[in-house]
């Protein structure tokens, strides 16, 4: 039985009332914020496990609430999906830029709505690992149960996304991963997603692996690998 509190940042009061009861229904512990100043009062005192982010607030919009939550070590590690109208390949990458996990366009269904959400802890849990197994290549070591990276010994936060391609390319070192095949590693099938927004979750990466950046080669026409030993 689901019970990961939600947290839903929504300045409309009935798409708020419909998503709040939606997702009650399927036993998660929703709250609920109209701002992003009401959200951020709501997370000083606690952590929510997936945060519900429409984009078009008043005042401080979604994309700055989104990068301020991934720019603080405490709230960083909480998936952010984005709830939006707008539906251009620019505003996409904008959010993957910030850290968003996913987008859901609206207007959407409330199963639409609870089969994301649902996918999205299903990416947080991961794959079952073996107890205690850590996976080492050059700088990296990735605990996939806990969702710690290292590099170099030093831990590193990264989103979902960026997790998830790390551990793909640790796992198989000196292989090329076309595109489609980050995406079906960090969403799943058939989850549409551009090659742009790809290569910005991949830039992001290396940013935050610093001088273990150049571990993640591009391979021109294809895709991404990690240097092999």
């Amino acid at each position: 039985m689901a019970n990961e509190v939600i947290l839903v940042v929504e300045d409309d009061f009935d798409i708020r009332e419909l998503v709040s009861y939606a997702l009650e229904r399927e036993r998660y512990r929703i709250y609920t914020a109209s701002s992003a100043e009401d959200a951020k009062r709501w997370l000083s005192k606690r952590l929510p496990d997936l945060i519900l982010l429409d984009l078009m607030l008043p005042g401080i919009d979604g994309f700055s609430l989104c990068k301020e939550i991934k720019r603080d070590e405490r709230t960083a590690g909480v998936p952010v999906v984005m709830l939006t109208a707008r539906t251009e390949d620019a505003d996409i990458v904008a959010g993957l830029e910030v850290g968003a996990e996913d987008f859901i366009t609206k207007p959407f269904s409330m199963s639409v709505l609870t089969a994301r959400v649902r996918a999205v802890f299903r990416r947080k849990e991961g794959a079952p690992s073996a107890a205690g197994e850590v996976l080492a290549r050059g700088p990296f070591e990735i605990d996939p149960a806990h969702h710690i990276v290292k590099v170099s010994g030093t831990p590193v936060t990264l989103t979902i996304g960026e997790f998830k391609a790390l551990e793909l390319f640790v796992r198989k070192p000196g292989i090329v991963f076309s595109r489609y095949q980050i995406v079906d590693a960090i969403h799943g099938k058939d989850h549409a997603a551009t090659d742009r927004a790809v290569d910005v979750l991949i830039v992001g990466l290396r940013k935050k692996l610093g001088e273990a950046a150049d571990w993640i080669e591009t391979v021109r026409g294809v895709g991404y690998r990690l240097k092999a030993i």
